[in-house]
């Protein structure tokens, strides 16, 4: 008798807790109003805890912006963030001097290494409209041999991402976008050199599955040893495998090395699929320094408060773009991409 595909079965909370390589992920789904002159929500924000507001008040939270929502700057040492914007914008500020504006789809991966301090806000530039903003934030591990690497910036464009619709026997269609490694015969973009993700043996994936109403897809099965896969249902009704019903909410680890089998119910369904091969190292975590011993930590916070993450070079600790600018980005050796 085959062995049971579904290793483990959890709910989803705040963050989605992942497993090695992986630390977690933040997923933002924020309905925000229209936009005032500063970029920020028409609303009053009374009522609100401003500077650490997390609680989706009117579908919404500022996080820990104060005119504009998001987070103003703050350091990372230790691992690596990989940002997917569904909707929405967000205005990047680093220590390197790079700068970006990113959204509809691209995806930012930025390697901490020895120390960044960047900002991530969300400007609200439609004054008319509502702005919706939705996306995933992941954090990914880094290895002790790479935790003090050199920061590294990168952005990787929507139009440069490769999705494919696979349609079944019954006019069911699943639409399949690989962000982060290799998917059936999708390949994406490679991410910083030294990533954890950048060696292909290491099994690293990050993809998106969307199911229409009814609709069968059959998942690969991962290429690498000991790779471990998890799938979050985030949006739908009722997604079957193995013959198990799941609602929306919930967390699957499943096996990696065989195929599997997603049976959608009767609304549209939307996952997140992350996989990868365990580093298996110990991990420390203090805030938004991540390392492999106490003594790193201490050293990760004494660093930061004599600089050591590079001086702040903007005018304000929640910088935005300017109202009129597109999708966009400036590294910091002043190379230029415009995508609008």
């Amino acid at each position: 008798m085959p062995a049971d595909p579904i290793l483990a079965i959890e709910p989803l909370g705040f963050p989605w807790q992942t497993a090695d390589p992986f630390l977690f992920c933040a997923f933002h789904d924020d309905a925000y109003p229209p936009g005032n002159d500063a970029m920020g929500p028409v609303a009053s924000l009374a009522g609100r805890n401003i500077g650490q507001d997390f609680a989706a008040k009117d579908g919404w939270s500022m996080y820990h912006g104060t005119t504009v929502p998001g987070f103003p700057a703050h350091p990372h040492r230790g691992f690596e963030t990989v940002t997917i914007v569904r909707r929405g914008l967000i205005d990047h500020s680093d220590s390197m001097g790079a700068v970006s504006r990113f959204g509809a789809g691209d995806v930012q991966w930025l390697t901490a290494g020895r120390g960044i301090v960047h900002a991530e806000m969300f400007p609200l530039l439609d004054a008319v409209n509502p702005n919706p903003l939705q996306l995933f934030q992941i954090w990914l591990n880094l290895p002790a041999a790479s935790k003090m690497v050199p920061p590294h910036f990168l952005m990787l464009w929507s139009e440069d991402i490769p999705q494919r619709v696979y349609a079944d026997a019954k006019g069911g269609e699943t639409t399949v976008t690989t962000l982060a490694g290799r998917m059936a015969d999708m390949v994406a973009p490679p991410p910083p050199p030294e990533s954890w993700a950048a060696q292909p043996d290491h099994d690293v994936a990050i993809v998106t599955v969307k199911l229409t109403p009814g609709a069968t897809w059959l998942l690969p099965a991962a290429t690498g040893a000991g790779t471990r896969r998890r799938l979050y249902f985030f949006r739908g009704t009722k997604l079957t495998l193995a013959g198990q019903d799941f609602p929306p909410g919930t967390v699957m680890e499943v096996r990696a090395d065989a195929e599997l089998a997603l049976v959608n119910g009767d609304d549209v369904a939307e996952l997140l699929m992350l996989q990868g091969r365990p580093i298996g190292e110990p991990v420390v975590k203090y805030g938004p320094f991540v390392m492999n011993t106490e003594d790193e930590i201490s050293q990760a916070i004494d660093d930061f408060r004599r600089r050591q993450y590079g001086e702040w070079p903007w005018m304000s600790p929640d910088p935005v773009h300017q109202r009129e600018f597109g999708r966009f980005a400036i590294h910091a050796d002043g190379t230029a991409e415009h995508k609008d």
